[in-house]
């Protein structure tokens, strides 16, 4: 009662808009944060490429290649999915994880290609065993947006696993959304919403290649 709820388009813009900035300041420098200030970094070249804008699909791929680096996806489906992450056969569970990547990538990547100028200030980190967290604050013109990655560490990595905009969870509104399509329809349900969902975003994206 009384949580705030942001839509998922929101969240996703949102997190668009962390891959795309440049950061101005960081409190406290480690292993942890300034890789992940490295992966936003490695965007930011592919993105201000000039030899790559006219080349979209090669564009396209190398930031796909190197977000991959840094997203956990089967952390990401295993909370959004909850109990019905143990339930899944590891085909269902490799098939899911894939779809969920594909959507994630799908729904922003045409957002971070949108270069926008704004700035990005590393605030704070507190870790705890194999987790950690980054907080951030995004400066804009106009206001600021507080976003904090949840990161675990596995084979001697930290992956980013949840994302909290405004004090909003990504995996937990996916959850809410997943547990209620599984309720009301089925798992298989919410799977063909899903391909439907990506193949609209993949047509629009074809449809915005073939007009440039």
């Amino acid at each position: 009662m009384g949580k705030r709820h942001i839509p998922t388009t929101i969240l996703l813009i949102a997190l668009a808009l962390v891959w795309t900035l440049g950061a101005v300041s960081t409190v406290a420098a480690s292993e942890i944060t300034d890789d992940l200030k490295g992966t936003i970094d490695n965007v930011l070249k592919i993105v201000t490429d000039e030899s790559l804008k006219e080349r979209k699909v090669e564009r396209r791929a190398r930031i796909r290649e190197t977000i991959d680096k840094r997203f956990n996806y089967e952390q990401m489906v295993m909370r959004s999915l909850a109990k019905n992450w143990d339930e899944r056969t590891p085909e269902e569970k490799a098939k899911f994880t894939d779809l969920f990547r594909r959507l994630l990538e799908n729904s922003y990547a045409s957002k971070i290609e949108s270069y926008r100028d704004e700035k990005i200030e590393y605030v704070d980190e507190a870790v705890k065993g194999d987790y950690a967290m980054v907080k951030t604050k995004i400066q804009r013109k106009d206001a600021s947006i507080d976003v904090d990655y949840k990161l675990i560490k596995e084979n001697g990595e930290w992956r980013v696993y949840d994302f909290i905009i405004e004090r909003v969870s990504m995996i937990r509104n996916y959850r809410s959304q997943f547990s209620k399509i599984i309720l009301k329809e089925s798992y298989q349900g919410l799977v063909a919403k899903l391909e439907s969902k990506i193949k609209e975003l993949e047509l629009n994206d074809k449809s915005n290649a073939d007009s440039l």
